[in-house]
């Protein structure tokens, strides 16, 4: 399957079409498809006066971005809980997963610090050890994790899909499958991955994944999941305690018949009132994905990266900081001139945007980017 990327970029990124500016940031913020910024001056018309909001119309929203987020991933729908941003599922993980003084939460070095910092408080609170692993590209393989899994006392491995800075990329099948085989819970944080790659949770073992939609599900800021795994949503109970996270609920009419019974989903972990706008606008994207179909979305986004890839190959005044192994990148790409500093300036002076991660140009096409982009950037990268 394909689709015509002149369409899409007149239909939905016409400011993309005009040359306004080459967006290769997406690894930052990706932007909004215009059926995203109707529906959200659509919502906003609704909110200035909210007796046109219905309940049903409110909660229905949130219904819908489960449903879409669930079929995006190979999960079902009450394995996921909406939330605002990345940070909420790892310290959901952080903050719920059954974890005593002593025990181990392992990660790689170089993760971002959203999947640093709740761990690092963690260990401060309970006296739980976190260790970060010195690893080749900041990625942890199957081998180094199954030394540092002989140590009994490692309880959470915690990754991103996707580093940050390299663009390099973990094998969650090896990693998930090998932690449950040691009953050890394995924690994802997606954001980088999720859109330029597939990802199927039946198959893939992942206990918590969470996964801002402000990058590259091209989603407004605010918008948000985190996926629990069906067998451990009975197992945890929320941290920070939402009014909606108990059975009954939903029923506004007896809301002081007061009932701490969780809900039997993924739901329990919600934090009420989420942003319903937001969350309306991230359904309009993930119908674009849909329609458009992710594997065609995954192989246009990754060709566009192979060429940057090609072009770093063949150039000996140019590092290439991300694995050239297919299987070990994603749609992040990054490089290092000879002064990167003034590589950035030239790009931000020919409305290429960009950023500078780490000492490196980082490049992060989508699927309505096109060939002609990705060249002229890299054009001005090489003057």
């Amino acid at each position: 399957m394909t689709f015509d990327v002149a369409a899409l970029r007149r239909d939905e990124f016409p400011w993309a079409e005009r040359g306004e500016s080459i967006y290769l940031n997406n690894a930052s913020t990706g932007p909004l498809p215009e059926r995203t910024v109707r529906a959200l001056a659509e919502w906003g018309r609704l909110r200035a006066n909210p007796d046109r909001i219905s309940h049903d119309l409110q909660f229905d929203t949130l219904t819908r971005s489960r449903a879409l987020i669930a079929g995006l991933i190979g999960a079902d729908s009450s394995e996921i809980a909406l939330a605002t941003n990345t940070s909420f599922g790892i310290n959901l993980a952080a903050f719920s997963l059954p974890l005593r003084q002593g025990d181990v939460v392992l990660s790689p070095q170089l993760e971002f610090p959203a999947n640093v910092y709740p761990w690092m408080q963690l260990a401060a609170r309970r006296g739980v050890e976190y260790r970060q692993v010195q690893c080749d590209d900041g990625v942890l393989d199957r081998e180094r994790l199954a030394r540092e899994l002989e140590d009994e006392r490692v309880r959470v491995v915690t990754v991103s899909w996707v580093q940050f800075a390299s663009g390099a990329r973990v094998d969650l099948t090896a990693l998930g499958t090998l932690c449950r085989e040691r009953g050890v819970y394995f924690v994802v944080d997606a954001i980088q991955g999720l859109g330029p790659l597939t990802l199927d949770l039946k198959t893939t073992p992942v206990d918590i994944l969470a996964c801002g939609a402000q990058k590259w599900l091209l989603s407004p800021w605010g918008a948000a999941f985190v996926y629990v795994r069906r067998a451990l949503i009975e197992q945890l109970e929320p941290h920070d305690v939402s009014w909606l996270a108990v059975q009954d609920s939903d029923d506004f009419s007896r809301l002081l018949d007061y009932d701490l019974k969780w809900r039997n989903d993924a739901r329990r972990f919600e934090f009420i009132t989420l942003p319903f706008q937001d969350m309306a606008g991230m359904n309009a994207s993930l119908e674009l994905f849909a329609s458009l179909g992710k594997d065609a979305v995954s192989r246009h986004t990754l060709g566009l990266a192979a060429e940057i890839i090609e072009w770093a190959r063949s150039r000996d005044d140019v590092e290439l900081v991300t694995p050239d192994d297919r299987a070990r990148r994603a749609a992040i790409i990054s490089v290092k001139p000879s002064d990167p500093m003034a590589a950035s300036q030239r790009l931000t002076a020919a409305g290429v945007a960009h950023s500078l991660r780490e000492g490196a140009i980082r490049l992060s096409p989508h699927f309505y980017n096109t060939s002609a982009e990705v060249r002229r950037a890299l054009d001005v990268i090489a003057r």
